[in-house]
């Protein structure tokens, strides 16, 4: 019997241990999350002239990647992808085509209307000034025409996914922060979200705002229709809006200005604007609420005037981007 009584109080000991080593393993379990439902599969890489159709011939001393996007389960790549990069700079997306029409990490871009803006800003704009933009615009801006920006870092925000990938979403930010690298410095968050509180203010107080970041410099601004998206999900009480998209056929606009037409009102939204995707769809933007904001102001809805604002000037637009001029103080 002696043994016994020495053995239980050890076998006590184990089972509590053991215990602690369970519950210490389900706590990291239930706190770690799990893989990113997707990845970025590297297909291509190389020089510039490896990728005529992104017209990057003015920049022969990038380095272009090319990504597809695959979702768990499917064979298919969902989005396809361009990344540049000068040297041992981070890359910077240049490009992105969703394959699906459902957004997911970015919103589509075409490297045509971006490489006409960098074109006409290198041209026009003085080599001091200072360029204001969301943070993914301004990092192709900064990569492609070496003008000063506000957020020179990858941001990661907002978390662009799908509505049933929400509860995914830490493992998302996880796997996008391990491609891109480490997240922007506290001050250039802070940054971004006064550039958003500029967006959704109304047009005399957001164009104060800009004229604040910018300082004494010389400054513009340049926003693309897809900042809508990007600034609804970060400041939801401000936007209300949605998106769909929509087959173009370019011998019949009527018929699909009456179609986006007519999806607005069974929808209930107060007003819309386009974005090209490609030759053959459209995406439409629409707001219920959220027109009287600076940004709406800025882009060409059914109810605004961009050629009638003051508090800044509209001096360029291409495709989807409008660049307007900050009065100095």
């Amino acid at each position: 019997m002696q043994p016994r009584s020495k053995f239980l109080p050890l076998l006590g000991t184990l089972l509590v241990t053991g215990g602690f080593l369970l519950l210490g393993w389900l706590a990291y379990v239930s706190l770690t999350p799990g893989p990113a439902p997707y990845n970025y599969k590297l297909v291509e890489e190389g020089g510039v002239n490896k990728f005529e159709q992104l017209g990057l011939e003015s920049w022969p001393d990038l380095a272009v990647n090319k990504y597809e996007v695959y979702v768990e389960n499917v064979k298919k790549p969902v989005a396809v992808a361009h990344l540049a990069k000068s040297g041992e700079k981070p890359p910077v997306l240049l490009d992105w085509e969703s394959l699906t029409g459902e957004l997911l990490t970015s919103v589509d871009s075409k490297s045509s209307e971006l490489v006409t803006l960098v074109t006409a800003i290198k041209k026009y704009a003085p080599e001091d000034a200072v360029i204001l933009s969301w943070w993914d615009i301004s990092r192709q801006i900064g990569l492609l025409t070496g003008r000063d920006t506000l957020f020179p870092s990858h941001h990661g925000e907002p978390v662009i996914i799908p509505s049933h990938w929400l509860e995914r979403s830490d493992a998302i930010r996880n796997y996008e922060e391990e491609f891109w690298g480490a997240p922007a410095p506290a001050e250039e968050r802070r940054k971004l979200q006064r550039f958003a509180d500029a967006l959704v203010a109304d047009v005399e107080k957001g164009a104060g705002i800009l004229r604040e970041l910018a300082g004494s410099r010389e400054a513009y601004v340049v926003v693309h229709v897809t900042d809508l998206y990007k600034l609804g999900l970060m400041r939801p009480k401000s936007l209300d809006l949605a998106y769909k998209d929509f087959p173009m056929n370019s011998a019949n606009m009527h018929g699909l200005v009456n179609t986006v037409k007519r999806w607005k009102v069974e929808n209930n939204y107060e007003t819309y604007t386009l974005q090209s995707l490609s030759d053959r769809a459209v995406r439409g933007y629409f707001l219920s609420t959220g027109q009287d904001t600076l940004l709406a102001q800025m882009l060409p809805f059914t109810e605004t005037r961009p050629l009638e604002l003051t508090s800044i000037q509209l001096i360029y637009q291409h495709g989807g981007y409008w660049v307007y001029k900050v009065p100095s103080i």
